[in-house]
């Protein structure tokens, strides 16, 4: 997984990645949020920054996002970890969410950047796809990855700024097509609803109002359906990926977080 750990500090920070991303993704907020924390950081196992020849991706393995929230514990308790602040991003929102119902001591907070527990619309949720959709993605995968890929990435950037864009594209076009599909299905045809009523750890809902992945709605279906009392920070005008597009509003709502959060010095000893 690629794990290195940055920083030092009394409190322990876990910066993990979404679909089609790597550890680079947090380059723009890694400096600042190093300078008073230790920083884990780590590449999921599709990730195009994990050698294929040594760590090959099991796509029946991770049909479920269960699979990656068993990866995550796994790591946590290698690195000798517990009660730390971890910042999910995108579908590793929802796998830290798994992770802590699974193993709650592991964590002290959960920070959730455009995090979603169903992407399908049914008749009394609204997921920000229909199955029509959703299929269509299935098929341009396969068939156009590299023109598909861009496309996703322009969108769900909501920015005219080609530096992030490109930044996220080096890393996102290095899957392979197939690996792309089978972690994009394990996604998109997921419900991980029932698991919000579950979860005892501290939780930040961050969400951009100008996300075309994720609808500020699921945001409140997130906060309103969880069993502990979810903050939630509306960044206005961001799409899904304000660590690349707004890193410093991002940090600053992560740095609040870290304030007011109760550490239990995340280390074992």
């Amino acid at each position: 997984m690629n794990a290195k750990i940055v920083g030092n500090g009394d409190k322990t920070l876990v910066l993990a990645h979404g679909y089609g991303g790597s550890l680079s993704i947090w380059d723009y907020v890694l400096p600042r949020l190093s300078q008073s924390n230790r920083v884990l950081l780590f590449n999921w196992s599709f990730s195009s920054s994990v050698d294929p020849l040594i760590s090959p991706f099991d796509p029946t393995k991770y049909s479920s996002l269960s699979a990656f929230a068993d990866d995550l514990i796994a790591l946590l308790d290698e690195m000798k970890m517990e009660g730390v602040v971890y910042v999910g991003h995108s579908m590793a929102g929802m796998i830290g969410c798994i992770a802590s119902v699974k193993r709650p001591d592991l964590f002290s907070h959960l920070v959730l950047i455009g995090a979603s527990p169903r992407y399908l619309n049914s008749d009394d949720y609204k997921g920000g796809f229909d199955r029509k959709e959703v299929e269509n993605i299935f098929s341009v995968i396969i068939s156009n990855f590299t023109t598909w890929a861009r496309n996703f990435a322009t969108l769900a950037m909501a920015t005219s700024d080609p530096v992030p864009i490109e930044k996220f594209c080096k890393s996102f076009l290095g899957m392979r097509p197939e690996t792309a599909l089978s972690v994009a299905k394990a996604i998109f045809l997921s419900d991980w609803r029932d698991i919000l009523e579950k979860i005892e750890v501290q939780c930040t809902i961050i969400q951009g109002t100008n996300d075309k992945v994720v609808p500020v709605s699921v945001a409140n279906y997130m906060q309103s359906k969880m069993k502990v009392k979810a903050r939630m920070e509306i960044i206005e005008g961001v799409g899904h990926f304000p660590q690349l597009t707004c890193p410093n509003m991002l940090i600053n709502i992560i740095e609040r977080v870290l304030m007011f959060t109760n550490g239990r010095n995340n280390i074992c000893m």
